[in-house]
């Protein structure tokens, strides 16, 4: 009996020990990986602000100014090389909209942030200038392989989109209701061209 006393009282002990362990929660990992998940969290969310921060009325003002800018160019050069009267119709209208929303634009930013062409952020301008000139590029090897009108009337789809995508941002984060309602105009002016714009066909 003395044996059988002894394994009941190292069976007890080993209860009792397993019994004063420290749950998960309690752990020191599960802490160490609950701090670590915090700042995780705090560092996203600092993120998540400065960026906002970046995306700004102001900056998306200026971003949209350098591509109106740069597109009203590109079609200036392409536009009397398009073969189709349709296109050619669609290209001006479309020219037409980009130089009336730059020059509101551009008369709102002087009027609130005293805008320069020099202030523009040397990291937008050149964003702005390579998609540019990817673009122009694009349009030179389509107008030398005969395939100018279809490549075209792609590229200002694309261009059209990127510039809604653009004004409806910049819809959604100003107060000003004048400039909301110069944003409005134009995007429901590039939304009819874009219709235009993806649904030519050459063998009209």
């Amino acid at each position: 009996m003395q044996g059988q006393e002894y394994l009941d009282q190292i069976s007890a002990q080993v209860r009792s020990v397993k019994s004063t362990k420290p749950g998960i929660m309690g752990s020191k990992f599960f802490m160490i990986g609950m701090v670590g998940l915090i700042a995780l969290v705090v560092i996203i969310i600092i993120g998540a602000i400065l960026g906002g921060n970046k995306g700004g009325e102001k900056n998306l003002s200026y971003k949209l100014k350098l591509h109106l800018d740069n597109t009203a160019s590109v079609i200036s050069e392409y536009q009397p090389r398009v073969k189709s009267s349709d296109l050619r119709s669609h290209s001006a209208s479309l020219y037409s909209v980009l130089s009336g929303t730059n020059r509101e634009l551009t008369d709102y930013l002087t009027e609130k942030y005293n805008f320069k062409e020099k202030d523009i952020n040397k990291d937008f301008v050149e964003e702005a200038t390579l998609a540019m000139d990817g673009l122009e590029a694009e349009l030179f090897e389509a107008r030398i392989n005969g395939n100018l009108d279809r490549i075209y009337a792609h590229k200002m789809t694309y261009e059209i989109s990127l510039f809604m995508n653009e004004e409806a941002k910049l819809i959604n984060s100003t107060s000003n209701a004048s400039y909301k309602e110069i944003l409005t105009r134009s995007y429901n002016s590039l939304s009819n061209l874009y219709d235009s714009f993806n649904s030519f066909s050459e063998t009209k």
